[in-house]
């Protein structure tokens, strides 16, 4: 190093001491990716058909995420689920997608529950509970409300 470089670097240095302005990394921003979570619910005789599909739509890839449903009405117990899928209480379940590739989508997520009782109607609330450090700049796709009647028709979200 010259020593004309070194009187510049010291002077730099002794500037931001002085002033306390120090150059220091930033942070690494978290990577960012874009979930969303579509599919359709249907209900009749007190059975609830769940079908949903995970997707990243990128940038970056997700290692593991995880998805809450949570309903208005509670489930019959002893209701076995998917290896992915657990019970958080009669009112919610909550399932990983597995790894979800930026740009790519994960296979479909079935479930077919049995409420209580025989409810007109069954509110699910959908949404991404888990991202694995992962930011999502836009979480309006991966959270939804449905409203679900008792017609066995499906609704789709």
């Amino acid at each position: 190093m010259t020593a004309m470089r070194k009187a510049l670097l010291g002077g730099v240095l002794a500037a931001a001491l002085v002033t306390g302005t120090a150059a220091v990394p930033a942070a690494a921003a978290p990577p960012e990716a874009d979930l969303a979570h579509h599919g359709h619910l249907s209900l009749m005789d007190g059975r609830l058909g769940v079908r949903l599909v995970s997707e990243n739509h990128g940038p970056s890839d997700v290692r593991q995420a995880t998805v809450r449903l949570a309903f208005s009405e509670p489930m019959a117990g002893g209701q076995e689920l998917p290896p992915v899928c657990l019970w958080s209480s009669d009112r919610v379940v909550s399932c990983r997608t597995g790894g979800l590739r930026a740009a790519g989508a994960v296979g479909e997520l079935a479930l077919d529950l049995r409420t209580a009782g025989r409810p007109d109607e069954v509110a699910v609330d959908i949404r991404t509970a888990w991202r694995d450090g992962v930011a999502d700049p836009n979480p309006r796709n991966d959270r939804h409300q449905v409203l679900v009647l008792a017609t066995g028709d499906p609704y789709v979200f």
